[in-house]
């Protein structure tokens, strides 16, 4: 996933500490002085980590974990194997957040790229890369050839960008990674946190974002849209998908490939949008959705349920497009 070269990382930590930093008692002195290197989602199957699992929809994944332990609750600790240790939680996200914070303790917040310098005292670096006016490239920044940065433009830390891409002025990018033949325009924001926290009694608690924005091939990304890094996954866009302008994509969405999304459009955190998808401007979806491939979304739609290949739906609620027409004829 990239984001130990983002973001600072402490451990590795023993079972033991993890818990006692996150205030859990537990039994399991089988595991308890393990080492822990990272945490992970369920799905990447890393070993020497620790994991969680909030939904049954992954047990057919969870039974397979190679992770020392995993957080979850008491009626989904049956879809894990025994050799992981089962932490028992009322509430799994906010104990995720809490290991998150412990493992990257810095990346809660947007913290200042202390590392950023102008271009022009950097062109040895970068000799085919063309750069406008005021541009900031931070440490370990790679340029493809030939690609071209506009003015007053932010590039931090570790960020790559591929060949022959094109970054217009006034964009930040961090925690980002694209490839070849990306088109960024004017006010872009890349790689930011996402709107991701738990609520407290007393005070809302920040949930660590430890991913990065991956853009793939030829993707091609509006004026002033808004693409948050992932939470524990990464955000990541399909080869030659085009966003509009004022487009904002939350953190650990992921779109498909040869998708067109219309201005102004949002899609809320951690859904999953197929091949070939078009959605019209000013859309909605909300969070943890599935999109089908070949979907195409009515302008102005507020989807709040998953949606199967080949589908076309508008209104809000959104619905088959047929029965939309129908409903104004009526």
């Amino acid at each position: 996933m990239h984001h130990g070269v983002f973001f600072k990382k402490n451990g590795p930590f023993s079972l033991r500490e993890v818990l006692d930093y996150s205030e859990i008692k537990i039994t399991d002195s089988d595991n308890l002085e393990k080492k822990i290197f990272d945490i992970s989602t369920i799905e990447s199957l890393k070993e020497n980590c620790i994991t969680f699992l909030n939904s049954p929809k992954y047990k057919n994944v969870s039974i397979n974990t190679n992770a020392i332990a995993c957080i979850t609750t008491l009626s989904l600790q049956k879809f894990l194997p025994n050799s992981c240790a089962k932490i028992i939680v009322k509430n799994v996200l906010f104990t995720v957040a809490k290991v998150s914070k412990l493992f990257y303790p810095e990346a809660d917040i947007d913290q200042i790229d202390g590392s950023l310098q102008l271009a022009d005292n950097l062109s040895h670096k970068y000799p085919d890369v063309k750069f406008g006016k005021n541009v900031l490239i931070g440490e370990n920044v790679k340029i493809g050839k030939n690609s071209s940065i506009g003015s007053n433009t932010i590039i931090e830390h570790d960020v790559i960008i591929g060949k022959h891409c094109l970054i217009g002025s006034d964009v930040v990018i961090k925690n980002t990674i694209t490839e070849d033949l990306v088109y960024i325009s004017d006010g872009a924001k890349l790689g930011q946190k996402g709107f991701g926290f738990i609520p407290d009694k007393t005070k809302n608690f920040r949930f660590p974002h430890i991913g990065i924005v991956y853009l793939k091939k030829g993707v091609e990304i509006g004026t002033s849209c808004t693409i948050d890094r992932g939470s524990i996954t990464n955000t990541s866009i399909g080869e030659n998908t085009f966003l509009d302008n004022q487009v904002h994509i939350a953190h650990n969405v992921k779109i498909g490939k040869n998708c067109m999304i219309a201005g102004q459009v949002g899609i809320a955190g951690s859904s999953v949008v197929g091949d070939n998808v078009g959605i019209g401007g000013q859309a909605g979806i909300s969070g943890h959705l599935k999109i089908g491939n070949n979907v195409k979304i009515g302008g102005g739609s507020g989807v709040i349920k998953d949606i199967p290949d080949n589908s076309k739906v508008m209104g809000y609620p959104s619905v088959n497009f047929r029965n939309f027409i129908k409903k104004l004829e009526a």
